[in-house]
C-alpha cells in the first residue's frame, strides 16, 4: 500500500500537461511488450506530462530529479482497447424496458459506464453506436477533466435502412420514433456520413445485415445494397474516417468486404471467402465472443425479446467455431466486447474466451493493444508501452501470458500520465 500511495503523490505531482513538474520513473517485476511480443524483466518507464519518454531497464540513467515509483511484482501493460462498446446502454433495461426512462437518462448511463470501463483498465474504446450523439458528449466531458473515462472514438448513430437492425421495429405503425440514422439509397447514406462527422463522427457504424437483439428481423439477411455500401465507404475514406460494419450473414460480410470496409463486428456466419476477402483488403474481424454467456444466462430477466434469445441460441455457437476459424485461416482479429449487452466493466472477461477458441493469451492482448491502435490508425499513440506515446498503463498481480485471467483485476490503471485507479487499502 505504501507503494501505491507513493505512486498516487508522485503522479498527482507530476500532472499530465505540465512540463516544468518533473518525470516520473515507473519501476515493475516485469512487462508485456505488445510490439515484440516478449515478456520484458525489470523494465523501466518514464513518463513526462502525459506521454512516454523512454522504455529501458532498471538501472539505466533517468532525467535529474525524476521521482520514481516502484510497482514492486506486478506485470505491466499498455492501457486495454475495447474496440466494440456502447457506453451508454445497460443490458438490464433490454427490449422494452428502457421505455420508462427520458432521453437523457442514458447519458448518465454513459457517465457511469465510462468511469467502470476505464477502472476495468481499458484506456481507449470505440464506441459504436450511440443515439444523440451522447459518444461525442462523453468524449467531451471526459477530455475536459469533467468526468473520468476511457478515449472514446466515437461512431455517433450506426446508420441504417427502414426495417433493418438500426431502425426502430418493435413498434406498431402508429408509433413513430426519429429516425436520423436511417437511409435508403446511395445518395442517402452519403448524405448521413456527412452529417455523422459534421457532429462529430470519428468512424462510421453501419448495420449491414439483421442482429440478435432487434425485433424483427434475421441474423443473415442482407440489409445494405451493394450500392449503397460502396457510397458509404467512398465517402467515409474521403472524409478520413474507417467503416466498421455489422454483420452476421454471409453475403452481407462479403459485400461488406468487397466494397473495402475496415472491420467486420461479430463476423457470425463469415466462410473461407470471407476470410479470403479480409486478408485481401486487409480487414480486421471484431468478433463479441464472451457475451452470448450472459444473454442466454440473464437475457429473459434483463428483458430481452423471446425472438432474440432464440436467434442467440442459433447463432452463438457457430460464431465461436467461426472466430477459430478465422483465426486460423490468418485473418486479423480485434478485442470487441459489444459491451452494453453485457455489463461495462466485465470486458475483460472476453479474454479467456479468446483463448478458449484458439488463441494464445499474448495473441488476444495483441488485439487489444497492438491492432487495436493499428485499425483505429492510432500507431503513435495508444496500444503500447513505447515512446511518444500516452502514458496509458495498466499493471496486474500475475503473469497474463501464463494466465490471461489476471487481466478480468486490474489493480492499478494510469491514464496520460494520472493514476486513476489503485488497489484498495
Amino acid at each position: 500500500m505504501r507503494v501505491i500511495c507513493m505512486l498516487l503523490l508522485a503522479l498527482a505531482a507530476a500532472g499530465t500537461v505540465h512540463a516544468e513538474n518533473p518525470p516520473v520513473v515507473i519501476t515493475a517485476a516485469h512487462m508485456v511488450d505488445v510490439l515484440t511480443g516478449r515478456r520484458a524483466d525489470a523494465p523501466q518507464i518514464v513518463i513526462e506530462g502525459d506521454r512516454i519518454r523512454s522504455v529501458g531497464h532498471q538501472g539505466d540513467p533517468v532525467p535529474e530529479g525524476a521521482r520514481r515509483i516502484d510497482l514492486g511484482d506486478r506485470t505491466l501493460l499498455p492501457g486495454l482497447i475495447d474496440m466494440h462498446v456502447h457506453l451508454t446502454s445497460d443490458p438490464r433495461y433490454s427490449g422494452y424496458r428502457g421505455l420508462p426512462f427520458t432521453d437523457s437518462f442514458w447519458m448518465t448511463v454513459g457517465v457511469a459506464n465510462a468511469r467502470q470501463t476505464l477502472e476495468a483498465g481499458f484506456t481507449t474504446v470505440r464506441n459504436v453506436g450511440s443515439a444523440n450523439y451522447y459518444d461525442v458528449g462523453l468524449k467531451q466531458g471526459i477530455e475536459n477533466g469533467y468526468i473520468p473515462g476511457p478515449r472514446i472514438v466515437p461512431a455517433t448513430y450506426a446508420l441504417g435502412a427502414t426495417g433493418g437492425h438500426c431502425d426502430a421495429t418493435q413498434f406498431p405503425p402508429s408509433i413513430t420514433t426519429p429516425s436520423p440514422q436511417i437511409a435508403n439509397s446511395p445518395d442517402e447514406f452519403r448524405a448521413l456520413v456527412r452529417k455523422m462527422r459534421k457532429y462529430g463522427a470519428e468512424l462510421i457504424k453501419v448495420c449491414m445485415t439483421g442482429g440478435v437483439l432487434s425485433k424483427t428481423d434475421t441474423v443473415d439477411s442482407q440489409q445494405v445494397s451493394p450500392e449503397e455500401i460502396r457510397a458509404i465507404v467512398e465517402e467515409a475514406h474521403r472524409l478520413g474516417m474507417r467503416v466498421a460494419v455489422h454483420a452476421h450473414g454471409t453475403a452481407g460480410i462479403n459485400e461488406a468486404l468487397r466494397a473495402g470496409v475496415d472491420t467486420i463486428e461479430h463476423a457470425s456466419l463469415a466462410d473461407e471467402q470471407s476470410f479470403k476477402l479480409a486478408r485481401e483488403h486487409g480487414a480486421w474481424f471484431d468478433m463479441d465472443i464472451y457475451n452470448d454467456d450472459y444473454i442466454l444466462s440473464e437475457g429473459a430477466k434483463n428483458g430481452v425479446y423471446a425472438e432474440s434469445l432464440a436467434k442467440e441460441k442459433a447463432i452463438g455457437l457457430k460464431q465461436r467455431q467461426t472466430f477459430r476459424a478465422a483465426h486460423a485461416a490468418g485473418v486479423k482479429m480485434l478485442f470487441g466486447t459489444d459491451a452494453g449487452v453485457y455489463p461495462h466493466g466485465t470486458n475483460a472477461r472476453q479474454f479467456a474466451k479468446m483463448v478458449e477458441w484458439g488463441m494464445t493469451p499474448l495473441e488476444a492482448i495483441q488485439a487489444a493493444t497492438r491492432s487495436a491502435a493499428e485499425a483505429l490508425n492510432r500507431s503513435a499513440d495508444v496500444g503500447a508501452i513505447a515512446p511518444g506515446r500516452y502514458a496509458d498503463l495498466i499493471a496486474v498481480d500475475g503473469d497474463p501470458l501464463a494466465d490471461v485471467r489476471v487481466l478480468e483485476s486490474v489493480p492499478v490503471v494510469i491514464k496520460g500520465g494520472e493514476l486513476v485507479k489503485q488497489p484498495p487499502p
